[in-house]
């Protein structure tokens, strides 16, 4: 057999840097926001800072050409982060996007915002009602893939937001039909079913399609609300399949703090799934060890063992919900009993989820801490 190597990913998000937020969105950059991008161009090994606190030192009113100049300078830092960090595949943190949800229902027709409402971790995002057939003409996230893809040499995977959950967090004043208040449950599933597959055709798909003919061979659809309503789990099936259909890319699906019991037998009829990203630290103890007892967090691992879906698994060794750095040693652990109960060769590794909630600093040690965890793990598998 040959030698194992796990790889080593983050699943999209960042936290953005302060002198980003405020210059974006209008608030003065204050001199430490200045002095904050200067430390990690040292730390990253950047060039170029002086450029950048040029245009940070005017503190507001910046021109649209300041503002991207801005933006391209938080997409590089993260993408240098990602790298210094060890990472086999990266991306920009989605530096240029707003929120998941809000970004991609922004570029689509057929959507009207109705305001604000709380994710998790306190962050919001801006609920839309879908008032027409939704569709997105063009790709809209072509510029930002050029230049991930021009400024790193590491494998690049692209993530987007998938059709089951922009259907599911949007309000519906367009498939109801005049409102589903007292609908049976059949009508309001068909309801439902339509927007969803029509988000997957129109809204995802044409901006994935867009990027994998512009070099995109990588790209993840992210589901959180895939296991809101386990009743519906063959519909996150089935718009992941219209989302995927005929394209030449490698394609995940990220699914967070879900029930993954829900998902079987259904994943078994996902078409070209090359992986299935999940979390499972967040609900792991904090102590070394490979037992199962050891490994409360993975015990649902079994059942992807005994399913005829045999995609790859791409492990949740951080809890992204804390700041809480996981030592090698535990993320080594973690790793080697998830291999030893579906085999290495189904394993890959990555945060629970995107790590937009903590500090750069946070995350940096996170993630580095969990590059040097897998080295381990393969070493011990490998015999090194």
């Amino acid at each position: 057999m040959s030698e194992i190597r796990f790889t080593t990913r983050e699943i999209g998000s960042l936290a953005k840097p302060g002198w980003r937020v405020k210059s974006i969105a209008g608030r003065p950059v204050e001199e430490s926001d200045v002095e904050d991008a200067r430390r990690w161009d040292e730390r990253l090994d950047i060039d170029g800072v002086e450029e950048l606190v040029e245009v940070l030192r005017k503190g507001e009113g910046f021109t649209d050409e300041e503002r991207a100049r801005i933006q391209d300078a938080a997409a590089l830092y993260a993408i240098r982060l990602l790298e210094k960090a060890g990472l086999d595949v990266v991306y920009d943190g989605e530096q240029r996007r707003s929120e998941m949800y809000d970004h991609a229902v922004k570029h689509a027709r057929g959507f009207e915002g109705r305001g604000t409402v709380r994710s998790w971790d306190n962050k919001y995002y801006t609920k839309a009602a879908v008032v027409e057939r939704p569709k997105v003409e063009g790709t809209y996230d072509l510029a930002e893939y050029e230049f991930v893809r021009g400024h790193t040499d590491r494998v690049v995977k692209v993530p987007f937001t998938g059709a089951y959950t922009i259907m599911d967090w949007s309000y519906d004043e367009h498939y109801a039909g005049g409102g589903l208040l007292g609908a049976s449950a059949g009508r309001r599933g068909k309801a439902r079913r339509r927007f969803g597959v029509d988000a997957a055709r129109d809204v995802v798909r044409p901006n994935v399609a867009g990027l994998v003919r512009a070099g995109a061979d990588w790209v993840q659809i992210d589901e959180p609300a895939a296991t809101t309503r386990p009743e519906e789990v063959p519909l996150v099936v089935e718009t992941f399949n219209a989302t995927r259909e005929g394209l030449d890319a490698r394609c995940s699906m990220h699914i967070c703090f879900s029930d993954y019991n829900c998902l079987f037998p259904h994943i078994e009829e996902l078409d070209g799934c090359y992986e299935l990203q999940l979390e499972f630290a967040n609900r792991d103890a904090r102590e070394p060890g490979t037992a199962a007892a050891d490994r409360p967090g993975y015990a649902v691992l079994g059942r992807f063992r005994e399913s005829a879906w045999d995609g790859k698994v791409g492990l949740g060794v951080l809890d992204i919900h804390t700041d809480f750095i996981e030592p090698p040693e535990l993320v080594r652990d973690r790793i080697l009993h998830a291999a030893g109960v579906l085999g290495p060769e189904r394993i890959e590794v990555n945060p629970d989820c995107g790590l937009r909630t903590r500090t750069w600093e946070v995350s940096y040690e996170k993630l580095r801490n969990m590059v040097e965890g897998a080295r381990l793990a393969e070493a011990e598998i490998n015999g090194s």
